[in-house]
């Protein structure tokens, strides 16, 4: 038998499997997708989706937002996940996933308890969507009253 007889029902087998791949990684796509939309990801790292998400196409997802969220830890943007998550390893994301203690009004307790098959699945759509838009301007420590669109949280009330 030569050679390229030889190859050929392996290079036959690779190309029949290749379809079963790409369902694979649409299907992960989809659950991505699936996951940013009901667990609220889009509502703060999506400009204009809380108000709108019918009129914010996919390719403007997770780019951050300047809305200011300003509360007793002092005023948030939220990030470019756009821009953050490609610099992390799919293992990487999930260490920061479970270990998440961010600055409010971002809901740690969310990301704690998605399975790593979620966080997997929204990494994957992030890393699909591919880097886009600006980073997300510093925090401002507590008492730095900021200028511009802000979401307004009280401060806790004293203990008398």
């Amino acid at each position: 038998m030569s050679p390229l007889a030889r190859a050929l029902p392996i290079a036959l087998l690779a190309v029949l499997a290749l379809p079963s791949i790409a369902v694979a990684d649409n299907a992960q796509l989809e659950r991505g997708r699936y996951l940013v939309q009901i667990s609220g990801c889009n509502d703060c790292h999506t400009s204009g989706y809380l108000m709108a998400p019918e009129k914010v196409a996919e390719r403007d997802w997770l780019k951050g937002d300047n809305l200011r969220w300003y509360g007793p830890w002092g005023t948030t943007y939220p990030s470019n996940l756009r821009l953050v998550m490609p610099k992390l390893s799919e293992s990487q994301w999930l260490a920061l996933a479970r270990q998440a203690n961010f600055r409010p009004p971002m809901p740690n307790l969310t990301l704690h308890r998605m399975t790593d098959e979620d966080l997997r699945a929204i990494y994957q759509l992030v890393k699909h969507l591919g880097p886009a838009g600006e980073p997300a301007p510093m925090a401002l420590p507590p008492g730095d009253m900021p200028e511009g669109p802000v979401v307004m949280f009280p401060m806790p009330p004293k203990n008398r």
